[in-house]
């Protein structure tokens, strides 16, 4: 007997079989217990969520001789002839190659003739989108007085393409991505019945690359299957042509010291390794948005999908970098993704390496801040620190003022001349803050505040805050004051706590230029 791929060997034969997608089925099988059959449905979902499975296991049930909740048996002579593809009232039909409007008018004038030997004739269309304007128009008429021994199931991977003549035709479910937890635990189900030695981590690892696509986990569990021993997530990563948590890791590191030297190698024995240059891509992306998400998620469960050995070793890197540097380098790595499909993977991935190791060859606003940060940082006494936007009570108005030296002791002004006070629930405010905006709260850890002069005076030597504050972004000002609202019940516009008299204020812009000039 010839080997059977492991997606269809272990494809649900009932509704109450198919994973993650209970909002669907438990609906699907109250429709066919009741005997209120729907004349079209339409499934709509990314691949690999159960959309064609739902639509075969909806064409058995609504024709099961002895349906059990819903359910088709699976025993009866309608569901072993429609499972073993003789039952002749069951069509599927594949629109990318036959979408022509000839096609449709082929089935439109089939369903007028009564079933073969089944209670309903069942259409399936799969890729429906792909159908022509003529084709769709022609489907319309049939859609719109359809015979009642005919169903039609539309599957469909890009919905906005379809017609809204068609949508409204049409009952709608939306298939979602299968969630991580779900997919690890069926590929570990499926390893045990098919005597795989498949580890936690790896099981994890696939359910990451799947990306919520039940069909895409099983096939690389199968592409694993033929490894002897253990399945490990060195395996699942060699199979996958991935460059593995471990150079991650390193390139994460290389990119931070801006070891050119080192990346670019690293970069060579990945390629040479047959890692591919736009997987990589994808996965130094998705590193550093794991990064991203731990220096913003303080509290509660992360949205990150990995090993718990992987999630000490992302903390313990995300400490390395500061979340503007972090911003950066995903906007570079984004940017870079157009690319890949236009020219050299190698190439493109050697010149977004070259740019995220050096930073004096961005020019992205974000990267130019995080130079003069740099520079702010390593100049002497730390003089001139990013200015930061005093609101006035005008809220078009804007002042620059400079904010306290980051080198300077911190002594309230408030104990100089009693005229700011001390926000003592500033934490509570912070809270607040990190359901409005997390990524702002994160910035202002450990930071204070004053209320002075009618206005909430911050005390945050964060130069992210204050990148953040002067951006163009006017939302995170905004988070600030409603979430300071909430807890003071007053609405405050925002300033620096700033102790240093205005006569020694230097001009920001001057001072900016000459700045601007060091990069030359």
């Amino acid at each position: 007997m010839a080997y059977q791929a492991l997606y269809r060997k272990y494809r649900p034969k009932t509704f109450s079989d198919v994973c993650g997608q209970e909002h669907i089925t438990s609906i699907l099988q109250k429709e066919v217990e009741s005997g209120k059959i729907g004349h079209a449905y339409l499934f709509t979902g990314t691949r690999g969520t159960g959309k064609t499975t739902c639509a075969k296991i909806l064409a058995r049930a609504v024709n099961c001789e002895n349906t059990a909740h819903g359910n088709p048996c699976g025993e009866c002579d309608m569901c072993r002839m429609i499972l073993s593809g003789e039952a002749t009232d069951i069509a599927e039909i594949d629109a990318a190659s036959n979408n022509g409007v000839d096609n449709i008018r082929e089935l439109r004038d089939q369903v007028v003739f009564s079933p073969a030997a089944a209670k309903y004739r069942v259409y399936i269309i799969d890729e429906v989108h792909m159908l022509s304007s003529g084709a769709f128009n022609a489907l319309l008429k049939t859609l719109e007085e359809p015979p009642e021994h005919v169903v039609f199931i539309l599957a469909t991977t890009e919905v906005h393409k379809l017609p809204a003549t068609i949508l409204s035709r049409c009952q709608r479910f939306d298939f979602k991505r299968i969630d991580s937890g779900i997919i690890a635990a069926r590929l570990k189900y499926v390893a045990e019945k098919e005597n795989l030695n498949l580890t936690d981590d790896a099981a994890t690892l696939i359910a990451a690359v799947a990306d919520g696509g039940m069909r895409d986990a099983l096939s690389i569990l199968d592409l694993c299957a033929s490894t002897e021993g253990e399945i490990t997530e060195a395996t699942v990563a060699s199979a996958c042509s991935m460059a593995g948590d471990e150079y991650l890791l390193n390139m994460a590191d290389y990119i931070n010291a801006g070891d050119l030297e080192g990346a670019l190698t690293l970069l060579d024995k990945l390629h040479n390794s047959s890692v591919d240059m736009s997987r990589f891509l994808g996965e130094i992306t998705s590193h550093f948005r794991d990064l991203m998400i731990i220096k913003t998620v303080r509290t509660g469960a992360r949205p990150i999908v990995c090993s718990k050995a992987h999630m000490a070793a992302l903390e313990k890197q995300a400490e390395k970098f500061s979340l503007s540097q972090v911003l950066c380098i995903l906007n570079i790595l984004q940017n870079s993704v157009p690319l890949m499909s236009e020219g050299n993977h190698r190439s493109v991935m050697e010149m977004t390496v070259i740019r995220l190791c050096t930073p004096k060859l961005r020019n992205d606003i974000e990267s130019l801040e995080l130079r003069i940060a740099a520079l702010e940082a390593k100049s002497e006494g730390n003089k001139a620190p990013a200015p930061i936007i005093e609101e006035t009570e005008d809220a078009d108005s804007k002042v620059i003022s400079e904010p306290k030296s980051v080198i300077e002791p911190k002594v309230p002004e408030a104990q100089e001349n009693g005229d700011e006070k001390e926000v003592e629930n500033w934490q509570d405010v912070l809270e607040v803050l990190r359901n409005k905006n997390p990524l702002m709260a994160g910035v202002l850890e450990g930071s204070k505040a004053y209320i002075g002069g009618g206005r909430l005076l911050i005390d945050s030597k964060s130069t992210q805050f204050k990148t953040l504050v002067n951006g163009s972004n006017p939302s995170y000002r905004e988070a600030i004051k409603k979430a300071a609202e909430e807890v003071l019940g007053h609405r405050y516009n925002l300033g620096p706590y700033n102790k240093k008299p205005a006569s020694e204020f230097n001009d920001p812009l001057a001072e900016f230029a000459n700045k601007l000039k060091a990069f030359e």
